[in-house]
């Protein structure tokens, strides 16, 4: 059964029903997600929360803007323009992308470098609870000690403690000037250790550094219409840079750096966005990986996190641990090295030979998380764990964090009717 709510006090009263009937709910918003953190199990009332897309307030002086759930990302970033503010959450699919499903899985994408996940973007949520209580939690503040900060148990919780049904988010200046490179590097360690020189010269200015590898360039040049090669030949490893801020003077920042780059060794090659239209082409290319990997075919995905000093560790450890097990392994590996968020996936060229290797996956996922949790990582950094590592955390996490969490499950939803199977 499905039902869409236009208000607040519509989602209460379904939830209202349901607990008193001891029947399960699912939200959700765009159905975006990747670990099957809003897909019904069976028997459950699925809530969709799309039409619950009001923006309710812009406080300009303040900063801030009120927006119920269903609001694509899209939106919430139109309405922050619209009074020459910026909302910096960014990711490929912020057209469909609701902002109740970025709360839940506490979602990253390309700016969190320097602006943080969606978890500290929030300054307050209007969440409804599973006994069908509204809690109103959105305040504009940026202090507030008056005791545990509730917001912060429901993002990214993925709907098992209660359905976010409004948020109060951060805006920001609209920045004056933007500076676009696509990078050719020697290394993931020469990517890491460029961003190091970038942020000596830069801080903060720096907000995206996402890596690309050559296989994952190659596939979005086959399969997606209009794509064409940043730069004349063809290397291992790319970064695609972005800077931003009030300064005048971040391209000529950002060529010293990649000339000193040059010098070194570090980078081989580079072409600067000499327009809005150019650095739009070099971003899609970036967010096109995913939807070329998808007309390619199946693969097994890893959206995992590290510190950002163990990246270069991690990418030649697992491949060469990969390639002893299976030395046709084809890796597909970007994402956002700034941040340490590296999406990690893995496929046969031949489709009969990727079937039998989708079937060895448990062994994959063995050999990529152990080595992740050995470097001190985590096996999902922005995806969550929905119902495709709800287990599998359980090898990665202490009992006592799995016995806490279970706790705060239990004291807000003791029935355990708020989406069941995600997550525990």
């Amino acid at each position: 059964m499905c039902c869409t709510a236009r208000h607040t006090e519509a989602v209460a009263a379904v939830v209202s029903a349901c607990t008193v009937a001891g029947v399960p709910v699912v939200p959700q918003g765009g159905n975006t997600g990747l670990c099957g953190g809003a897909t019904p199990i069976g028997g459950e009332v699925l809530i969709s929360l799309r039409r619950l897309n009001r923006i309710r307030a812009v406080d300009v002086d303040n900063n801030a803007i009120t927006v119920e759930a269903g609001c694509t990302l899209q939106a919430v970033q139109e309405a922050a323009t619209s009074v020459d503010r910026w909302f910096p959450l960014s990711l490929a699919a912020e057209g469909s992308a609701t902002i109740g499903g970025n709360l839940s899985t506490n979602a990253g994408g390309v700016q969190v470098l320097r602006y943080g996940n969606a978890r500290d973007l929030t300054l307050g949520l209007e969440v409804v609870l599973a006994d069908g209580r509204i809690w109103n939690g959105l305040r504009a503040l940026r202090k507030d000690n008056t005791g545990y900060d509730l917001k912060h148990l429901f993002i990214g919780a993925e709907g098992t403690l209660g359905l976010i049904t409004a948020a109060t988010l951060k805006l920001f200046p609209q920045p004056q000037e933007m500076a676009t490179a696509w990078v050719a590097v020697a290394s993931p360690l020469a990517a890491v250790q460029l961003l190091g020189d970038l942020r000596a010269v830069v801080g903060d200015n720096v907000t995206a550094f996402e890596l690309v590898d050559r296989t994952s360039l190659e596939l979005v040049l086959q399969h997606i219409k209009n794509a064409r090669a940043p730069l004349q030949a063809q290397h291992d490893w790319y970064v695609l840079i972005e800077l931003s801020g009030a300064q005048d003077s971040l391209h000529n920042r950002l060529e010293q750096v990649l000339q000193g780059s040059f010098d070194s060794g570090r980078v081989s090659d580079a072409v600067l966005a000499k327009s809005e239209a150019q650095s739009q082409a070099l971003w899609a290319l970036r967010e096109n990986i995913s939807e070329a990997q998808k007309i390619e075919g199946i693969s097994i995905k890893h959206d995992i996190a590290l510190p950002v000093s163990h990246i270069a560790a991690f990418i030649q450890r697992a491949g060469e641990a990969l390639k002893a097990v299976s030395p046709d392994v084809r890796i597909v590996c970007f994402g956002h090295v700034g941040d340490g968020n590296l999406h990690y996936n893995l496929s046969k060229v031949d489709a009969q030979s990727n079937e039998d290797f989708i079937a060895q996956t448990p062994e994959i996922n063995r050999i990529v998380y152990h080595l992740v949790c050995e470097l001190g990582g985590s096996i999902s950094a922005e995806h969550g764990l929905g119902q495709l590592k709800r287990n599998e955390v359980l090898q990665y996490k202490s009992p006592t964090e799995m016995d806490i969490m279970r706790s705060v499950k239990a004291a807000l939803d003791p029935q355990g009717l708020m989406n069941p199977g995600k997550l525990l």
